[in-house]
């Protein structure tokens, strides 16, 4: 931004602060430091299959108006149906975050929720001619690289953020079946995850991870995580209309002893990462991005959702907060992510 000041300045403001206290009167010069919401600068497709519908789908992702909030819309159905992200309007939540809206479902959405929200991106239509989103590479990297095409543009509205004030917890399970999930105040967005799933290829690796959007990078150290299975589990998937459209090209299989995929592991600690990846998505189903430190323990895309109507149903836990002063924001959310 090029500002230019009137003779009476006597200094040249950096902040909203300064600028009120650069002139000797009324400081003439609007300065507008507002952390803002972000759309695309141009429209984005790919083509892919679904991960458990093994259906070929287009996906198309276009700009959208300040205060749109993400969209998905069914292209594909005699009347397009517009299915707009909120946790109330998740459904299902085996292996996967389903939205609907009447009969309109879309599948899969996490992933590329995942990658709305660690790019920052508040307003987008999702045009898809199937009912679930495209698995891609099983990671959210292709949704980065999409999103980074099309480009990031700030918008002329403020950025809204759930504030955590009070704990929020969800528990399931004792003992060995033991798993919760929890939310607590923080002024910034940070997430931790422990998996255990006593399996040799799975314990030789990481099994606990931590990511705070203020010092890490999405794009570099989350993005790239794929999604996993069990080829013991193959079979009863796919007797169940899942998995159709699962292999070795967009996901991590395991047999019972090792990783059958030929290249290994993106990261030494990819299972616990791709869990994190899960949540970002999962939790970005709010509608917009948490001031809150997230920590989980077996959790999954049906504990996620849990948490978050746990949350919506405690009104005195949170407040909807913005920030004048960009600089005031937590670090990690003025300014977009980068690429890698």
């Amino acid at each position: 931004m090029t500002l230019k000041f009137p003779h009476s300045c006597v200094s040249r403001p950096t902040d909203a602060a300064s600028a009120r206290r650069c002139c000797a009167g009324p400081c003439p010069v609007k300065i507008d430091f507002v952390l803002k919401q972000r759309t695309l600068k141009s429209l984005t497709r790919a083509v892919g299959v679904g991960l458990h519908s093994g259906q070929r789908v287009e996906i198309t992702l276009r700009p959208a108006a300040a205060d749109t909030g993400i969209v998905f819309r069914r292209v594909d159905l005699p009347e397009p149906v517009d299915i707009v992200v909120s946790a109330e309007a998740v459904t299902d939540t085996r292996l996967a975050s389903t939205l609907s809206k009447g009969s309109a479902k879309v599948l899969t959405v996490e992933h590329l929720m995942s990658a709305c929200a660690g790019l920052g991106v508040d307003n987008l239509y999702v045009d898809i001619t199937a009912e679930e989103i495209p698995i891609l590479d099983g990671s959210a990297a292709s949704f980065v690289f999409l999103l980074q095409t099309a480009g990031i543009e700030m918008q002329n509205a403020p950025r809204r953020f759930v504030r955590l004030l009070a704990p929020i917890e969800v528990r399931e399970g004792e003992g060995a079946n033991e798993k919760w999930a929890r939310l607590e105040p923080f002024h910034g967005y940070k997430l931790s995850f422990e998996i255990e799933f006593h399996h040799p290829a799975v314990d030789s690796t990481g099994q606990r991870v931590e990511f705070d959007l203020s010092t890490g990078s999405y794009s570099r150290d989350i993005a790239r995580a794929r999604t996993f299975g069990f080829t013991k589990d193959v079979e009863m998937m796919r007797a169940n209309g899942l998995a159709l459209g699962g292999g070795l090209d967009n996901a991590i299989v395991m047999d019972d002893y090792k990783v059958l995929n030929s290249g290994g592991l993106r990261y030494d600690d990819e299972f616990v990462k791709h869990k994190i990846l899960d949540a970002m998505g999962d939790l970005y189903l709010l509608g917009k991005p948490l001031l809150a430190s997230y920590s989980a323990f077996r959790s999954g895309h049906a504990m996620n959702n849990k948490l978050l109507r746990a949350l919506l149903a405690n009104k005195d836990a949170w407040d909807v907060v913005t920030f004048e002063d960009a600089k005031r924001a937590p670090a990690g959310f003025a300014v977009p992510a980068p690429a890698w």
